[in-house]
C-alpha cells in the first residue's frame, strides 16, 4: 500500500547521522545516500518497498513539519523500542512520549514518541504479545 514516506530535513549531515543510528536499531538498510543531492533512505532487509527518505524540500523552501502528521516504525520488539528511542533522543532527538503500553490503542501496543532535530513527529511501535 505503502511505496515511501519522505521526510523534509534541514541539515543533511545532522539528519543523516541522526536517522542512521535510530534507523540501524529498527533493523532497517540503507539503500542509497547521495550526500551531493542530499538525500538518503532506508529498507527493510528483505523488501524494496515501503522505502524512508530524508531529505530537503524540493521546492527548496524550509523544511516545516507539520502539526498532526507523524511516521510510525514497526520495531521487532520492546526492547527495540527503548533502544530506538534513547537513541534518538541522544542524538538531539526530543521526547514526545516516553516507552511504554498504550493499551487505548489495543492490550499489546507498546511505543515510544519523539521528534527529529528537524521537528518531525515519529513513533516507533511494537505489536507483539511479549514475556518482557
Amino acid at each position: 500500500m505503502i511505496s515511501h514516506v519522505f521526510l523534509g530535513i534541514s541539515d543533511f549531515d545532522r539528519a543523516f547521522a541522526f536517522y542512521s543510528k535510530v534507523l540501524a536499531e529498527l533493523g532497517l538498510t540503507l539503500k542509497f545516500c547521495e550526500a551531493s543531492k542530499p538525500w538518503a533512505g532506508w529498507v527493510c532487509e528483505t523488501s524494496p518497498r515501503p522505502l524512508l527518505v530524508i531529505a530537503r524540500p524540493f521546492d527548496g523552501h524550509p523544511n516545516q513539519p507539520g502539526n498532526g502528521q507523524m511516521v510510525a516504525l514497526l520495531a521487532p520488539s520492546r526492547e527495540a523500542v527503548r533502544s530506538s528511542h534513547a537513541i534518538a533522543l541522544a542524538q538531539g532527538g526530543l521526547c514526545e512520549g516516553e516507552p511504554g503500553l498504550r493499551p487505548h490503542y489495543h492490550p499489546d501496543y507498546y511505543g515510544a514518541y519523539f521528534r527529529d532535530p528537524d521537528g518531525n513527529k515519529l513513533c516507533v511501535c511494537f505489536h507483539g504479545v511479549c514475556a518482557e
